[in-house]
């Protein structure tokens, strides 16, 4: 780790793979008027929007399909609160099914509404709700597709078109009124929710879930776990034994495993870009269903096991599967500070590298808690929502590395947010999650978490 950035960089191959980092990239992040003038990086500086929604680059626009509190079109009760993770999975005729989560806890405004054949738990008020669009992305549908979970976060697709979708915490049945055991993944059909229906994936581990990504080619699911405290998540893959049954397959169980990066028991330790390690070992865990012991406490040997704090995105693109820590920080427990990373794990080549890290001593700076969900875009780069103070951003990331302002926040409270007992005294800036790609690529999806809004972004995508 004493090593300069070049030298790690062209051990890696990076500098080759033209990876780069402008000291101007800083900017950007800074919250002021100079964060818009990106000149030729991306799609040119953001346009404020009149009506204090959306702000987006001269040439895109938005639609609002969904908002917190409206009628379900279903008829079954009010559009929940809190949208997280979201997947857009193609249908029929050019349809799509937008399957989205609520993060919803026990406190939750506005719940997921129960229904007969999709409730898990009867006390859970998370879940998921599933919109059909046309071709033009007009809502022709709109209704439950799972409830009775609880804090439903992220999650992410399988190749046989469905959703998995993740509870992010471990409360056990007479735990904040619940019924049944908490911390599972569930799988959801976007389509026909009542053929998959409520059934908890058990062998994927119990723990407070993040989100996953498939390896369409082996079908082994990565996993982040998103744990709150000392000693923090860790990442999972799981091993089925049906790696390509489709819908239903997972149910039939597997093995879990985590990942230990020899000599490095905490991610946040690594703080150049472009480092990698090529001796990653997959360890099997204990007990996945945690009945004593939570995971990431239980005892994986004489080696340990990797740690890191706030692991949250994950997904498959390019041969590989990348995924998110939001930030580290050693006064809660962490070895070093960042205000995230991106990471690649190669499985052929069981390599482990760190693509970027922001701040705060290193070449690109970003405030607050971020980055949160991700997902790659049809041009080839990362699309990255933003989870931190202040005016909220969804950031793109270039083949390149470089990082521009794709879209900026409403800074207004609106009347839905009011209807579920918002009272703010200032500006609110609700954070950015489940960012995802219509299936031909047109057409950008991505949810404000709160006020709870779900909007339809086009324009000139390179």
């Amino acid at each position: 780790m004493s090593a300069t950035r070049r030298q790690i960089l062209a051990r890696t191959g990076a500098i080759a793979a033209g990876i780069t980092f402008s000291g101007a990239v800083t900017e950007l992040f800074s919250g002021t008027a100079a964060a818009q003038g990106l000149g030729r990086r991306g799609y040119g500086p953001l346009v404020t929007d009149p009506d204090g929604l959306l702000d987006l680059p001269r040439g895109f626009r938005y639609k609002v399909l969904s908002r917190e509190g409206d009628p379900l079109r279903s008829g079954e009760g009010r559009v929940p609160s809190n949208h997280d993770g979201m997947a857009a999975l193609p249908g029929r005729r050019g349809r799509v099914h937008l399957v989205r989560n609520h993060e919803n806890r026990a406190t939750a405004p506005i719940p997921v509404p129960t229904v007969p054949g999709l409730t898990y738990d009867p006390m859970g008020k998370g879940g998921c709700t599933a919109l059909e669009l046309d071709g033009r992305d007009n809502v022709l549908g709109e209704r439950v597709a799972i409830a009775g979970t609880a804090v439903n976060c992220a999650g992410g697709p399988t190749p046989w078109g469905t959703w998995l979708t993740c509870e992010e915490t471990e409360d056990r049945a007479g735990t904040n009124g619940y019924t049944k055991d908490h911390g599972f993944i569930f799988e959801v059909d976007g389509a026909d929710p009542l053929r998959t229906g409520a059934v908890p994936l058990t062998a994927m581990g119990r723990f407070q879930h993040e989100a996953i990504a498939i390896d369409p080619g082996t079908g082994i699911v990565y996993e982040t776990e998103d744990a709150f405290d000392r000693p923090f998540g860790l990442f999972y893959r799981f091993l089925p034994q049906k790696p390509h049954g489709g819908t239903g397959s997972l149910r039939a169980g597997g093995a879990l495993e985590a990942m230990r990066v020899p000599g490095v028991p905490d991610l946040s330790a690594v703080q150049e870009p472009g480092t990698s390690f090529d001796r990653v070992e997959w360890v099997p865990v204990p007990d996945p269903l945690a009945r004593e012991t939570p995971i990431r406490l239980q005892d994986f040997g004489p080696g340990g096991i990797t740690h890191a704090q706030k692991l949250e995105g994950c997904y498959w693109g390019e041969r590989a599967v990348y995924f998110v820590s939001s930030f580290a920080r050693s006064a809660e427990g962490s070895a070093a500070d960042h205000y995230g990373q991106v990471w690649k794990y190669e499985p052929k080549r069981r390599r482990l590298t760190l693509v970027i890290v922001f701040g705060p001593d290193t070449d690109i700076q970003l405030p607050g808690e971020s980055p949160d969900n991700i997902c790659l875009a049809p041009s080839g780069g990362l699309m990255v929502c933003e989870d931190g103070g202040g005016a909220q951003h969804v950031f793109g990331v270039t083949r390149r590395g470089e990082v521009y302002a794709l879209a900026r926040g409403a800074q207004a409270i609106t009347s839905a947010a009011a209807a579920a007992g918002a009272t703010p005294e200032g500006p609110e800036w609700g954070e950015f999650a489940g960012v995802t790609f219509s299936p031909d690529g047109a057409t950008m999806y991505v949810n404000c978490y709160t006020p709870g809004t779900t909007f339809a972004v086009t324009g000139p995508w390179e």
